[in-house]
């Protein structure tokens, strides 16, 4: 549904990533998904209304979108879909030139991602930016294992 050059334009242009939804717990795909992206070089802003003011990632957790107070250029969705259509107007009611919405896999609302495309953001559904980041950038390993082998195949 994706082309790779789409998605891996995404990941490249992306700086800020506003991740709703985040765990502190390291076993939860949030944290780790999360924890990969502040690793290759995002910056991770972690939002959790449960966790904010905490520090995750070394950002302060914010308890919602509006709360933050500087752009981001990607918001990444770590929630269920009847949540999606609330996050996406927050989003675009906080960033008026917001890149990206992209919701994770098992997340996807058709009416919010037509809301969110028909104002000029890219919307990505049912992935994942790591596993993309990993596709795309030839971070996969063969087999499954840690062999010390990269494969940039899938």
């Amino acid at each position: 549904m994706y082309s790779d050059d789409l998605l891996k334009s995404v990941l490249q242009r992306a700086k800020t990533v506003a991740v709703v939804g985040v765990s502190k717990n390291p076993v939860r795909p949030s944290y780790f998904v999360a924890r990969y992206l502040a690793l290759k070089g995002f910056r991770v802003i972690p939002v959790n209304p449960g966790l904010a003011g905490q520090m995750l990632f070394g950002e302060t957790v914010y308890g919602t979108l509006a709360d933050i107070p500087f752009d981001v250029d990607m918001v990444d969705i770590f929630r269920r879909p009847d949540a999606v259509p609330a996050i996406v107007e927050e989003a675009l009611a906080r960033w008026p030139d917001l890149q990206t919405i992209w919701m994770q896999i098992g997340v996807e609302h058709a009416e919010a991602a037509a809301k969110a495309e028909a104002r000029g953001v890219t919307v990505i559904q049912n992935r994942c930016p790591k596993i993309e980041y990993q596709r795309l950038f030839g971070e996969l390993r063969m087999g499954g294992f840690n062999t010390g082998v990269v494969s940039s195949k899938l």
